[in-house]
């Protein structure tokens, strides 16, 4: 295999020319990938490689093989191969998504599909006095939350996907929001990446801004070694963040929402790629630890009164909060009894254990559904039970809010925001004949984040263990306009006879709201969802809001726009947004 690479000096691309006369067939592909990789490396086996070829939630497709390359120039020279081979290619990292984007969709593709998991490349770099870092692939969000504790800072996300071993790179591509209501949406202009252009090239870009080299080889491998000046990188006018979401959110008289995956203003090369880029690294801001932080837990029994609630607190408050995370009633029982074990997993075996602890049960379920005579989800149902063995696991005062209001708010403010909260809730809730507050102490406050953080997965444990009695969960992601008042649904008829459940949760200062449904035995869910987004269209909502598209909803007219740009000839993750899976034609081609 003969290469010529090419850089363009101006713009830090490096194109990878290879010149074949003909493709490779599948045999070729996968032998090339072996002797790069090593067998141990690449699984071809569907038996063996079904857990990376699956969604967490739901979907999944066939795959020519599923590669798991040790290094940055692994991956590098796979995708020579996959490009060659003309093949369809999906980046996948921690595999947490929702809506079936890092998997294959289907077995309707035109070309052979390889999966390259990039888990092993896991390494963070601390960059500028530790104000900002560089990712690579593989890295999560749990393992830079623990890397900033140790000096003092916190990352650009936290949610309960950092306990599910979310990646780093992945939350980035997906533009991906979270509970912190200072930060928004994970976004940075500074990234390192691969795609293939429009005369269906291979070119790697480096625009992380920092001096790595001047080939591909000598880039991936000085950055993965760290072999570069981590003190004093030059600064940037490009963003590492998005450092307008305060004034965003604060601007409570918007008829738009905060955030969702299709706001253009936060579409830039990795930032909301969706896997159409093979992205090697970001570089993030990082934010300093507050000194001290309070939560305190409101209830209510009325919708307008948590909505004057936030638009006073945006609108006045000198120091926002930095989470507020919503429950509905519904929600808060089913989290209770369907993600206890996930709370009392989190709590007495830490948040280490909680992303080994998922993938193990996966490859079990793997395994035991094919076994005709096990009862399907048996982990789920397993799980379930050992949860039933632990004494009561929510605080008393938690308990007696629930009795007592439909709607929970779990606020925490920092520092100054402190003392400006406990004045604003003494006065607000003072004459208040439908709602009031506490302050948590410590248990209190790790409780009420634990049973919010469970909630999506107890929806889904709900839905399994009562599979018998109710049909599919219907999921939706939304994000409603920022001065909306009645903000809580209120759905028709011919939408509720088919709901055995509703349950609302979500960040509610940022108007992003998770809502899943479970469905009554023998509704179409296809025809549901169609009702509910006409609904929410009426609204003005967004959709998905923090979850990208995936293979579960039509790319808007923006977001095909920039995919299209990005992936020219549709060699990345094809089919995403509802669009084509076919090969778009590139100039080397007509």
């Amino acid at each position: 295999m003969n290469h010529e690479i090419i850089q363009d000096q101006g713009k830090n691309i490096y194109s990878s020319k290879a010149t074949f006369q003909a493709k490779l067939n599948p045999d070729q592909v996968l032998d090339k990938l072996t002797n790069i990789l090593g067998a141990s490396n690449l699984q071809a086996d569907p038996e063996k490689n079904e857990h990376y070829r699956v969604g967490w939630r739901s979907g999944g497709g066939s795959a020519l093989a599923v590669l798991f390359p040790q290094t940055l120039l692994d991956i590098w020279r796979s995708l020579e191969v996959c490009v060659e081979g003309n093949c369809i290619i999906i980046m996948q990292a921690a595999k947490t998504g929702l809506t079936e984007g890092s998997t294959p969709s289907g077995n309707d593709y035109d070309r052979p599909v390889v999966v390259i998991n990039t888990l092993a490349m896991d390494q963070l770099f601390l960059v500028n006095e530790n104000e900002q870092v560089i990712s690579l692939p593989g890295a999560t969000l749990h393992h830079l939350q623990r890397e900033l504790s140790a000096v003092n800072r916190t990352p650009h996300s936290v949610i309960g996907s950092s306990t599910l071993g979310a990646s780093i790179i992945g939350g980035v591509s997906n533009n991906s929001g979270g509970a912190l209501v200072k930060r928004g949406p994970a976004y940075t202009e500074l990234s390192l990446f691969a795609q293939v252009n429009e005369k269906g090239e291979l070119t790697l870009v480096n625009h992380l801004e920092v001096e790595l080299g001047n080939s591909p080889e000598e880039i991936l491998t000085n950055l993965q070694t760290g072999n570069f000046d981590k003190t004093k990188l030059p600064q940037s006018e490009k963003l590492a963040s998005d450092k307008e979401y305060i004034a965003r959110v604060r601007d409570v008289n918007a008829n738009t929402p905060s955030r969702f995956n299709a706001d253009k203003r936060r579409l830039y090369e990795a930032s909301g790629c969706a896997g159409k880029l093979a992205v090697f690294a970001v570089r993030l801001d990082t934010y300093p630890t507050a000194v001290k932080e309070k939560t305190f837990y409101i209830g209510t029994s009325c919708v307008n009164e948590l909505a004057q609630l936030r638009k006073q607190i945006l609108s006045t408050f000198k120091n926002i909060p930095e989470v507020g995370e919503y429950m509905h009633r519904d929600i808060f029982d089913v989290s209770a009894k369907y993600g206890k074990d996930t709370f009392l997993s989190i709590k007495h075996l830490g948040t280490d254990a909680l992303p080994k602890l998922f993938s193990i049960k996966g490859r079990v379920d793997s395994k035991l559904n094919k076994l005709s005579w096990m009862p399907k989800h048996f982990t789920d149902k397993a799980m379930q039970l050992v949860g039933k063995v632990f004494p009561q696991h929510l605080p008393k005062r938690m308990l007696e809010y629930r009795d007592k209001y439909e709607h929970h708010l779990i606020m925490k403010m920092s520092d100054d925001g402190i003392e400006e909260a406990q004045t604003f809730l003494k006065s607000f809730f003072e004459t208040s004949e439908t709602g009031t507050y506490f302050e948590c102490n410590k248990e209190e406050s790790e409780s009420a984040f634990l049973n919010r953080f469970a909630a999506a997965g107890a929806a889904l444990r709900y839905e399994v263990m009562h599979e018998k009695e109710v049909g599919e969960i219907l999921a939706l992601d939304i994000a409603i306009p920022r001065n909306e008042l009645d903000w809580l649904e209120t759905l028709p008829n011919e939408i509720t006879k088919h709901l055995e459940k509703k349950l609302y949760y979500g960040h509610f200062f940022c108007y992003v709201f998770h809502q899943d449904y479970i469905l009554k035995k023998g509704s179409d869910a296809k025809h549901v969802k169609k009702m509910m987004l006409t609904l929410l269209n009426e609204r003005g909502a967004k959709y998905p809001a923090e979850h990208n598209v995936g293979h579960l909803y039509e790319a808007e007219p923006d977001l095909q726009n920039f995919y299209k740009s990005l992936d020219p000839t549709n060699t990345f993750n094809p089919g995403i947004g509802k669009m084509q899976k076919n090969k778009r034609n590139c100039s080397c081609c007509l």
